[in-house]
């Protein structure tokens, strides 16, 4: 038949009483052709064809669904890719949907820093808070992180003057990278954070007095959980070890812990007031802590910069 390469026969069958022989002729996957009058290698796109990852749509569609929840390196293994060709498609999508996003409504926007491996390599997140869509992700964790974020906001048609709220955690890097490119932006820092700081103060006095006071061993999630998520038995270890003729500095630590997560049930117009009271409080503690922990506040301008109604 003089067939060439990529041509092959794939079937043939003779049907004697009709005398006649049909032979079905197939190309293996994958094959290219020279178009006929010009002599070019043409790709001819289809309504099913995604873009040029020789996947179909639906299989690229399928994959950027699983992308949003699960690892790119177990994407592959469960359809079989290497994790390169998965990488492609996702980058495509993200990189052709940021193209089209438009930040001209952002006002409100939320930073953090979270770790990809504790100690390792760092991201730092923007987030409008509005719609709870992240905007931003870039690498680092220093205030050239805010600059990259501004520019990039400004590249999708966002106003840096329209953002008026700013949410982070009490990195000083930050706060001054959003008070240099963000001038109108209120700033508050977020109650995960806060209460880090207050919950690491407590740890510390706890560490410290359990050393003369045996009775504190074993006890150090008694005092960082709420009471609500304890379980009967701790409730009530932690009742016995709150009893005032013990007089633990620990125990004391806690309410003042307690008594600065009313804070956040306040109204607005008390708020602040009843910050300040808590840092008088926390200052004239014997503890050098709560201490610490109320100089950090009054440094970092919580009474003048917090937004309660943020927090």
């Amino acid at each position: 038949m003089g067939l060439a390469s990529p041509w092959q026969v794939s079937i043939s069958s003779f049907d004697a009483e009709k005398k006649r022989l049909d032979i079905h002729l197939d190309v293996a996957p994958g094959s290219t052709f020279c178009c006929p009058e010009c002599g070019i290698l043409k790709l001819q796109s289809f309504p099913w064809s995604g873009r040029d990852s020789g996947f179909t749509l639906l299989f690229e569609a399928m994959i950027m669904v699983m992308a949003r929840s699960m690892a790119v390196k177990a994407i592959a293994t469960i359809v079989g890719e290497h994790d390169t060709r998965i990488w492609r498609i996702v980058h495509h999508y993200v990189d052709q949907a940021r193209e089209m996003e438009d930040y001209s409504a952002v006002t409100t926007v939320g930073v953090d820093e979270p770790s990809s491996k504790r100690g390792h390599n760092s991201v730092t997140l923007f987030a409008d808070l509005a719609r709870s869509k992240v905007l931003f992700a870039t690498e680092g964790k220093d205030a050239s992180t805010v600059e990259r974020f501004r520019d990039d906001l400004v590249a999708h048609k966002g106003n840096p003057a329209s953002v008026t709220e700013c949410c982070s955690d009490m990195s000083p890097a930050c706060i001054s990278g959003i008070g240099s490119h963000f001038v109108n932006a209120h700033l508050s820092f977020d109650k995960f954070h806060v209460m880090q700081i207050i919950n690491h103060a407590v740890d510390e006095v706890r560490r410290q007095e359990q050393q003369e006071r045996p009775e504190l061993k074993k006890s150090r999630y008694l005092w960082l959980k709420n009471q609500q998520n304890l379980k009967a038995k701790q409730r009530n270890r932690l009742e016995e070890l709150s009893l005032a003729k013990l007089n633990l500095k620990t125990a004391r630590a806690d309410r003042m812990r307690l008594a600065f997560q009313e804070c956040f049930n306040q109204p607005v117009t008390l708020a602040e007031s009843f910050l300040k009271k808590w840092c008088f409080r926390a200052a004239n503690s014997i503890s050098p802590y709560p201490l610490e922990t109320a100089r950090s506040q009054d440094n970092d301008g919580w009474t003048h910069r917090a937004s309660w109604a943020g927090i």
